[in-house]
């Protein structure tokens, strides 16, 4: 099984209240601190359609027509990077595949982010994070939420924030 992505020797995966497995402190993160980093190989949404079939989601959308991920079932595991969702997440992403601390972080919190950071997709679903301020349902179209542009500002995906940019929604993360 190679390792496509970096997790920081920091964290560990392990069982998560909120969903599957998911990517827990074993260490204090410092903010700004690389948390983890998705590897994989860049493909067009022709090839994530034929290898989501048998992958299910293991990618990370990049641009408007490109995404990383892994392309076989021996490499799923070690291209993963096992962040759940949460709608108060402690890590974000800047640029496009690296994932910071967005604060401190104790030993033992499960290391999250809010999907709305990354995903342009159609799916609505039934949010799980249990966090005070949980939307309920989490949506593939959140980014569009000027709420949100202005929460996670300077932590979205580079190709989100062009898209904001060029939306000329009065605000630009």
């Amino acid at each position: 099984m190679p390792n496509l992505s970096y997790i920081s020797p920091k964290a560990t995966v392990k069982d998560s209240p909120i969903q599957g497995r998911g990517l827990f402190a074993t260490e204090p993160i410092e903010k700004g601190e690389v948390v983890c980093i998705k590897g994989g190989y860049i493909f067009n949404g022709a090839t994530l359609e034929r290898v989501s079939r048998s992958l299910g989601a293991s990618e990370i959308q990049i641009t408007e027509q490109f995404f990383i991920g892994p392309l076989s079932e021996q490499e799923r595991e070690g291209s993963m990077i096992f962040s759940n969702h949460s709608c108060e997440p402690n890590i974000g992403i800047q640029g496009q595949i690296v994932f910071v601390a967005m604060r401190d972080i104790e030993p033992g919190e499960e290391l999250t982010h809010d999907w709305v950071m990354t995903d342009d997709e159609t799916y609505e679903m039934e949010c799980n994070c249990g966090s005070a301020s949980c939307r309920k349902v989490i949506s593939g179209q959140d980014w569009r939420r000027e709420d949100l542009q202005k929460k996670y500002a300077g932590y979205m995906s580079w190709y989100l924030m062009e898209k904001i940019r060029k939306m000329g929604s009065g605000f630009v993360v």
